[in-house]
C-alpha cells in the first residue's frame, strides 16, 4: 500500500547513460577538469578498458557526491580522487586497484 497514492518504486533498468558511465569526471569544464578527463582516457586505453567517461558539470550533481573541490573522479559510484589532476600513471594504478 502506497501512502498518498504513490506507487511502490519499481527497480528501473539502468539507462544507456548510466550503464556505460562507470567512470565519471566531476568538474565545471575548466582546464584541470579537461586534463583529468584526458588522462583518464589515456589510462583506460592503456589498461585496454572500453569504458565510457561521463563528464558531470552540474554543480548539484557534483555536490550530491559530497565533493567540494574539483576536479574529482568517480569510479563505480565511489569518489576515488578529488581536488587535483592525477597523472596517467597514477590513474592506471588507481583503476587497477579499484576495479580489481
Amino acid at each position: 500500500m502506497g501512502l498518498f497514492g504513490k506507487k511502490k518504486a519499481e527497480k528501473a533498468a539502468p539507462s544507456a547513460d548510466t550503464a556505460n558511465a562507470a567512470v565519471k569526471v566531476l568538474g565545471s569544464g575548466c582546464a584541470k577538469c579537461n586534463e583529468l578527463e584526458a588522462n583518464t582516457r589515456e589510462a583506460l586505453a592503456e589498461l585496454g578498458m572500453d569504458t565510457a567517461i561521463d563528464h558531470v558539470k552540474d554543480f548539484a550533481q557534483i555536490a550530491a557526491y559530497g565533493v567540494m573541490s574539483t576536479p574529482a573522479l568517480v569510479v563505480d559510484g565511489k569518489v576515488v580522487a578529488y581536488g587535483r589532476v592525477l597523472t596517467k600513471d597514477e590513474l592506471v594504478r588507481l583503476l587497477q586497484k579499484v576495479r580489481g
